[in-house]
């Protein structure tokens, strides 16, 4: 089951310049910087109340981001949501006709599993599952 959106990803191409952007717009700093190795990724993140902005940079130029950056520039990149049991909402997901980027989850950013939907079944939308490691 899905709890709450945990947070919107969004491309940047600086993310000095787009951490300055954001600092002024929310009024609070970035709480947490970390770089996903594996995706080729630099992320930082935002918390305003419950809700979350995660910014996205490309750290090689074959990582998911920079391939999304070139074909569409800065902008919305995922919705997150939170689930309790990200295995149960795998097999759930899949006998509902989703298909997943990646079926087994991976360690992400903010100390997170995640497991991406692709975005032909999610109306052009790449949705994020994301659960808490305990």
């Amino acid at each position: 089951m899905v709890n709450k959106i945990e947070h919107i990803g969004i491309a940047v191409k600086n993310m000095d310049d787009a951490n300055v952007l954001f600092e002024k717009m929310l009024g609070v700093p970035s709480y947490k910087m970390e770089a996903v190795e594996s995706e080729g990724v630099l992320t930082s993140f935002f918390q305003t109340g419950n809700n979350k902005i995660e910014l996205l940079e490309a750290t090689n130029p074959e990582s998911p981001i920079a391939k999304f950056l070139e074909k569409k520039g800065e902008g919305i990149h995922h919705i997150a949501f939170d689930v309790d049991d990200i295995e149960a909402e795998i097999i759930r997901l899949k006998k509902e006709g989703f298909v997943l980027i990646n079926e087994i989850p991976k360690k992400g950013a903010d100390n997170k599993l995640v497991v991406f939907l692709h975005p032909k079944n999610t109306n052009g939308v790449l949705v994020e599952l994301c659960q808490e490691i305990k």
